[in-house]
């Protein structure tokens, strides 16, 4: 079987990871007050867009007045969430000792808390990317999203428990952190102290954002409340299904890889950089899609180096890729409908029973020998 650590020499994983190095260390020495203008542009132009939205559901018995109030607060909220929230709270801006752009202090505007998203994502998910049974971002406790994933008929239901999830993405991420499934098989006990911690400050969240979309702001609009209830109802779906697309976009399309424990014993810094690249997907667009997608659309630049900032990472793509190519290392990258595409048929594949495996006469390769595995 083909492992992680059979994909390049000890020589070439060494000259690999210093490349990657040398890319970071390029990075981080050019880091300037232009990182911080551009942050804090961000953060103005999202205040505002916030302010109009707002604004804009007082005259809601206008339609034009209510669909821009929506429009309005949606890109708010996407751009709180991913092009300032995700990034500040990796602390990519930690360097500049400004307190509002402290990964520490920062808390955005969406169910998950960040002192549980902090540990769940920042540590979790970027500590073992990918790798099946320390890494809960596969699959998220919900899908089977990889062949090594034991079927049961319970993911037959995985396009649909995949469809929910984007509509309430929100409350899925924060819900994820309780770890559901191992409370259920017992690996964890609900009176934890720690789990107790968690759902304290979930429940402490979800009434404030509750409050505040639902009930404080429509209230504040008077007779206008309905529309402006569903005017923000209708801003959080949106920044919801924009936020599924792009994160499952980054980690679940086609020959995007997973890894065993075993693989990643002993993992030398040159390894870990490796496992990121092939646990990760790119999504191509304009400068504003980029934007948007709080740079997420350079999800392998991301996972490189989660802690420069985001805006950086167009800047270096294309010498991430010559060096990838230079080892002859897959860079998986394509256009949002594509990797959409993508993931939807991985997620029905992986819905149905394995199947024997086919011999084919095609050489061996992980993901062959992991479905035969898991069949």
């Amino acid at each position: 079987m083909t492992g992680l650590q059979d994909r390049l020499t000890p020589e070439q994983i060494e000259e690999f990871g210093r490349e990657m190095d040398a890319i970071r260390q390029r990075i981080v020495a050019d880091l300037g007050q232009d990182d911080v203008d551009y942050i804090r542009n961000v953060i103005k132009t999202q205040r505002g867009l916030e302010v109009a939205g707002r604004a804009l559901m007082f005259a809601g018995f206008v339609p034009p007045a209510w669909l821009a109030g929506v429009g309005a607060l949606s890109l708010a909220k996407i751009l709180d969430n991913m092009e300032i929230g995700h990034n500040v709270m990796h602390g990519q801006y930690d360097w500049t000792r400004i307190p509002e752009l402290s990964s520490q202090k920062f808390e955005w505007d969406t169910m998950a808390p960040a002192e549980n998203w902090r540990h769940s994502h920042n540590y979790i998910h970027h500590t073992f990317t990918n790798v099946l049974d320390k890494d809960r971002d596969i699959g998220y406790g919900i899908l089977r999203i990889d062949p090594a994933q034991k079927w049961h008929p319970y993911y037959l239901g995985n396009p649909v428990y995949a469809t929910v999830l984007a509509f309430i993405f929100q409350w899925g991420v924060m819900l994820h952190d309780l770890e559901f499934d191992r409370v259920v098989r017992g690996e964890r006990k609900w009176s934890d102290p720690e789990l107790k911690q968690m759902r304290e400050r979930m429940a402490r969240k979800a009434v404030k954002q509750v409050g505040k979309d639902y009930v404080l702001f429509p209230l504040l609009t008077g007779p206008l409340a309905p529309l402006t209830f569903l005017g923000n109802a209708s801003a959080n779906l949106t920044r919801n299904l924009w936020a599924f697309a792009i994160i499952f976009c980054g980690h679940f399309p086609s020959d995007v890889e997973s890894f065993t424990e075993e693989e990643t014993e002993n993992e030398t810094r040159g390894q870990w950089y490796l496992r990121q690249i092939l646990g990760s997907a790119n999504i191509t667009g304009g400068p504003l899609f980029h934007i948007l997608s709080g740079n997420l659309s350079h999800q392998i630049e991301h996972h490189l180096f989660p802690d420069i900032p985001a805006r950086r990472y167009p800047q270096i793509a294309a010498e991430v890729r010559a060096v990838c190519e230079k080892y002859g290392l897959p860079y998986n990258t394509g256009p949002l409908h594509k990797q959409l595409w993508s993931v939807a048929k991985k997620i029905v594949k992986f819905a149905l029973p394995p199947r024997p495996r086919q011999t084919d006469g095609k050489p061996d390769t992980l993901a062959s020998d992991r479905v035969s595995a898991a069949a």
